[in-house]
């Protein structure tokens, strides 16, 4: 019997900001935050939870991104990834991958590789984003997975540099501040873009020394919602390298 879970059960399959919006709330707004006078593209982020989803729908709505749940741990596997992933893709999407990490399983390097066989690579094709790496509470018990702030960011570093190596690329970090000021100390405001985590009108106060974020989810109804801070052009560019 395969160790790789291959479809959605929600003890296995965790969607992204399931265990921030557990433990820090899923407040208001319910759509889109006041528009900031600079640009901003909007986006999506599914897993598993959502099925086969209507990508045209979607992009009439004015979604320019994505970003698709691949791999958690070095078991699961979403089980619709090829059809969230290529589907948005093909409507015309700037897409990405996404891990939500279980460092308490294995290590760093292990999940940036089972990440990137499974899904979580980049292309040069200004079409796919470099991947993403989830960094949330613990689904399964404490906080921060048993370590320390100073072993969670040798964690994540390990993963990080696994993921430049294998890709030529840095990972877009997912967090939220109140997890990250908890369970990590370290500082990968040059290398990696920060997707903040915060349903609110405003993202708030930013993790240690990011001076500004990249990505922000800022609701998850009806659908986690995102936003970019940028035009749609600058949104390319990081999609290029």
């Amino acid at each position: 019997m395969s160790s790789e879970v291959n479809d959605p059960n929600p003890d296995t399959d965790h969607a992204m900001g399931s265990q921030i919006r557990k433990h820090e709330g899923d407040g208001e707004p319910r759509t889109a935050p006041e528009k900031s006078p600079l640009a901003t593209v909007e986006g999506i982020d599914v897993s598993g939870h959502q099925g086969n989803v209507d990508w045209p729908g979607h992009w009439n709505q004015g979604k320019r991104f994505a970003f698709v749940k691949a791999t958690e741990g070095t078991t699961y596997r979403n089980p619709y990834f090829a059809q969230q992933y290529n589907g948005s893709y093909d409507v015309g999407m700037i897409r990405g991958a996404y891990h939500f990490a279980l460092p308490d399983v294995s290590s760093g390097a292990a999940q940036a590789n089972f990440f990137v066989d499974h899904g979580g690579g980049w292309s040069p094709d200004g079409k796919t984003l470099p991947g993403a790496l989830d960094m949330e509470y613990n689904p399964y018990g404490d906080t921060c997975y048993g370590h320390s702030p100073g072993s969670m960011t040798g964690w994540i570093k390990d993963f990080s540099d696994t993921y430049f190596h294998r890709t030529g690329r840095y990972p877009v970090i997912y967090t939220s501040t109140n997890w990250w000021n908890q369970c990590a100390n370290g500082d990968f405001s040059s290398t990696s873009p920060l997707w903040i985590a915060r349903y609110a009108g405003s993202v708030g106060s930013l993790p240690y020394n990011w001076g500004f974020h990249t990505f922000w989810q800022y609701s998850s109804t009806p659908i986690d919602q995102n936003s970019f801070n940028g035009g749609y052009e600058q949104l390319q560019a990081i999609a290029r390298g």
